[in-house]
């Protein structure tokens, strides 16, 4: 009987002892979520990210701080969510240019982009839309490709930067239609859409956000956009798809990772947060103003995603032999 005592005791009080630190994990988050953006300030990126910070912020006992950390086309800032402490309270906003896109052009990666994170949630994507000047001739993405055959290595196309996924959209296209167009990179896509205005340039492959300013007040014409569906915002603008290349898709995505090795909990609970906040029509009205639309979806359905766009751009890069300059 003594030892039968001394056992249930030593039970309870272990029982006793293990309660505070299964109730303390209960709370999470109990102090501030470090929320990284590997981009600087103000661009499409840091936007997005901000305002879903904001909503996250609105929830009992969240605090999500933003933290721009820029450098290597987004590699600075995700390497430092690869090596934090995989206990939820360092995420990151993944993007299509520094998970899928970078392994293909930088011999040298400071993480690798499936193993050393965990995918949360995806959050929204971007197509790239083919833009010229109100003024141009071109008045289809047909009279852009026929200019462009007639006069081969002629025809310029600015872009925000080397192997982004305008540059790479528009590579693409080049392949698909059988055209040699001169790529014109640029160091974002404000210097870009400046020089596409003063003549420099014939075309813009951009990203939609980057685009909507001139499109609204019409200072210049769209031809195409590069996702599978037409977006909403810009549904008078035909995919390129519906103009002669099915199955084209180039778009910029965007979603939120942390390092490897987060608690599975702590995954789904970010997780179905993310979908809450994706699913207010608040969001959803400044996501299509942005020239984005929402993508909810599962943790697993964001690491597929990342996969085969890794595949897909990793193909792409090889195949036409890009390089950074």
């Amino acid at each position: 009987m003594q030892r039968r005592t001394f056992l249930l005791n030593a039970a309870a009080a272990t029982m006793a002892g293990a309660a505070p630190a299964a109730f303390a994990e209960s709370k999470w988050p109990s102090k501030p979520i470090r929320f990284i953006v590997p981009f600087p300030p103000g661009g499409g990126t840091d936007t997005i990210s901000r305002l879903i910070a904001t909503k996250f912020s609105t929830l009992d006992h969240w605090t999500m701080v933003v933290d721009n950390k820029p450098g290597a086309a987004g590699n600075i800032g995700l390497d430092a969510v690869a090596k934090a402490a995989p206990d939820g309270y360092t995420l990151g906003m993944g993007q299509a240019s520094n998970l899928a896109i970078n392994p293909a052009l930088y011999p040298n990666m400071p993480f690798n982009p499936t193993k050393d994170f965990t995918a949360i949630a995806p959050v929204a994507e971007q197509p790239v839309v083919l833009v010229v000047r109100a003024d141009s001739p071109f008045k289809t993405l047909a009279d852009f490709i026929k200019a462009a055959k007639d006069k081969p290595g002629s025809m310029s196309v600015a872009q925000a930067g080397s192997g982004t996924v305008g540059h790479l959209a528009g590579e693409m296209l080049a392949r698909r239609a059988g055209i040699n167009v001169l790529q014109v990179p640029y160091k974002g896509a404000g210097p870009a859409m400046t020089d596409l205005l003063g003549g420099q340039v014939a075309g813009y492959f951009g990203s939609a956000p980057s685009v909507m300013s001139q499109l609204q007040p019409g200072k210049i014409r769209a031809l195409c956009v590069t996702s599978t569906k037409r977006l909403p915002t810009l549904a008078n603008v035909p995919t390129v798809a519906e103009q002669g290349y099915p199955g084209f898709d180039a778009v910029t995505w965007l979603g939120i990772v942390g390092p490897a090795g987060m608690p599975a909990d702590v995954v789904a609970r970010i997780n179905q947060e993310t979908l809450k906040i994706l699913d207010r029509a608040d969001v959803k009205e400044r996501l299509a103003f942005e020239g984005s639309v929402q993508t909810p979806g599962t943790p697993q359905q964001f690491a597929q995603l990342i996969q085969k766009e890794i595949d897909k751009w990793g193909a792409l890069v090889r195949e036409a032999k890009i390089k950074l300059e």
